[in-house]
């Protein structure tokens, strides 16, 4: 049976879950995801085993989500337990995950599944900061570091084999269209208009907008641009 997976990649804060969301809306299948927590009330749509098994890799390799270590390896212990979420969603036609920890970890699930469609999104940096520090009170140096360790890793998978990448701060009629041709690529049905009753999409979740800022580093404003270059060509 074929091993094959739908991932979502992008940095945390970044519009991953409404991405999610609005795919297994369109018929992606989840498997066990959480649907609430307190800093999303729609879900981030994360499936505990999986980001249990990232948290567990990078813990091992003395790193964490918001410490990444450089080139973290999978022990044999951590590529069973892969192996076992991956046979236990084989039989379904369109399986997939998001965690933003996946970007840190991509080596060993490509090294396990036949085949992975990827789908990518980020969000302006100072967006990010701003998120990361009402959460949790992140500095904004840290989270200018977080933004760029996680974004290049996601540029440097484009630039391997270019795939979907939307920007969350695009306007809602942007993120409808390309979230259409998303589905289309990956053979889904036609998702939920974004202004539906039943849409995974709230414009209220986006509490942080981008703001005239100059203090952003040059390189994550290069880094930025670069990907709102991928983003325009996607598919």
């Amino acid at each position: 049976m074929s091993k094959d997976a739908v991932i979502i990649l992008g940095m945390h804060r970044s519009g991953t879950s409404w991405l999610t969301g609005s795919l297994q809306q369109a018929g992606l299948y989840l498997a066990k995801h959480h649907s609430w927590n307190p800093h999303n009330r729609k879900g981030n749509r994360e499936n505990p085993d999986v980001m249990a098994l990232h948290e567990d890799i990078l813990a091992a390799n003395n790193g964490a989500w918001d410490t990444p270590p450089r080139q973290p390896e999978w022990s044999d212990q951590h590529l069973n337990m892969a192996r076992a979420l991956i046979e236990s969603n084989a039989g379904k036609q369109r399986w997939g995950f998001k965690d933003p920890r996946t970007l840190l970890v991509l080596a060993g699930w490509r090294s396990l599944l036949d085949s992975i469609e990827f789908v990518g999104i980020f969000r302006h940096p100072v967006a990010v900061a701003e998120s990361l520090h009402a959460r949790g009170g992140m500095t904004r140096t840290h989270a200018f570091q977080l933004w760029e360790a996680y974004n290049s890793k996601l540029l440097a998978e484009y630039r391997q084999s270019p795939f979907p990448v939307l920007c969350f701060d695009w306007t809602e009629q942007e993120l409808e269209k390309a979230l259409v041709n998303v589905c289309r690529q990956l053979k889904l049905s036609r998702p939920v208009h974004l202004h539906h009753e039943q849409a995974f999409f709230d414009s209220g979740l986006r509490h942080n907008h981008v703001t005239d800022s100059d203090d952003v580093p040059k390189p994550l404003v290069e880094l930025y641009f670069e990907l709102s270059d991928i983003a325009m060509q996607a598919p």
